[in-house]
C-alpha cells in the first residue's frame, strides 16, 4: 500500500505510489536522494499520495520514466513543470512523445549505461515491450540494490542478469493466463497484452 515503505539495509526504502492502468509510480530513497519511477498521475494526486508518506514534491530528484504509455509518463509533463523535477528517459521514449516533453528539462539516458543520482546508483536495463524503447531499473547505493520489472512481455537472459543479486524486486503480473482467456476483451487486446510485447503473467 501507498502508506507503507519497504527498506533494504539501512539506506535504501522505496513505496508504490500506484500500480495499474489509472497510472503508476514508484518512489525510491536512497539516504537523503528520493527519485520516482514513473509518473502516471497528475500533479495534485502524485502530491497526496507523496503527502500519505510523509514526503514533499521538493524533495524528489528527478522522474525516471520506463516507456511513454500514459499510465507511466502521464503525470510527468505536468508534475515537472509544477514541482521543477527532471525528466530522465531513453530516446525513444522521449521521441515517441513527439515533442511534448521538449524544454522542460528533460535528459536522455541510455539504457545500456548505468549512472548517478547523487547518492543513488541507476542501472537501466532494456525490456520487450510494446513501446519505443523501453527499460526496467535496479538502483542502490552500492551495497544493496532494489530491481525494478513492471511491464515486459516475457524474461531475457539480460532481465536476469541485471536483476540477479537484487535484495529485493518489485515486479508486476498483471493478469492470469486462463482467466484473461475467458474474460470480455476484445480479442486484440487480449494478444496483445499475452504477447511476448505485453505483459507478465
Amino acid at each position: 500500500p501507498a502508506s507503507r515503505t519497504a527498506e533494504i539495509g539501512r539506506r535504501v526504502r522505496f513505496a508504490s505510489l500506484g500500480s495499474g492502468s489509472r497510472g503508476n509510480s514508484l518512489l525510491v530513497e536512497v539516504g537523503r536522494t528520493r527519485v520516482l519511477i514513473d509518473a502516471g498521475f497528475g500533479p495534485r494526486e502524485t502530491e497526496r499520495r507523496l503527502g500519505r508518506l510523509g514526503i514533499d514534491t521538493a524533495g524528489i530528484r528527478a522522474v525516471l520514466v520506463t516507456h511513454e504509455h500514459s499510465d507511466h509518463i502521464g503525470g510527468a509533463l505536468a508534475c515537472a513543470s509544477r514541482f521543477g523535477w527532471r525528466i530522465l528517459a531513453t530516446a525513444g521514449t522521449l521521441a515517441a512523445q513527439s515533442g511534448v516533453m521538449a524544454g522542460i528539462g528533460c535528459e536522455v539516458i541510455d539504457s545500456h549505461q548505468a549512472f548517478a543520482l547523487d547518492e543513488i546508483l541507476v542501472e537501466p536495463f532494456p525490456v520487450p515491450h510494446d513501446a519505443r524503447e523501453p527499460v526496467q531499473f535496479a538502483l542502490g547505493d552500492g551495497s544493496h540494490r532494489l530491481g525494478v520489472l513492471t511491464d515486459a512481455g516475457h524474461v531475457t537472459p539480460h532481465m536476469v542478469v541485471m536483476l540477479n543479486g537484487c535484495d529485493a524486486i518489485v515486479l508486476e503480473c498483471n493478469h492470469d493466463l486462463e482467466r484473461l482467456a475467458r474474460g470480455s476483451y476484445p480479442q486484440a487486446l487480449k494478444k496483445r497484452i499475452a504477447g511476448p510485447h505485453g505483459h507478465l503473467d
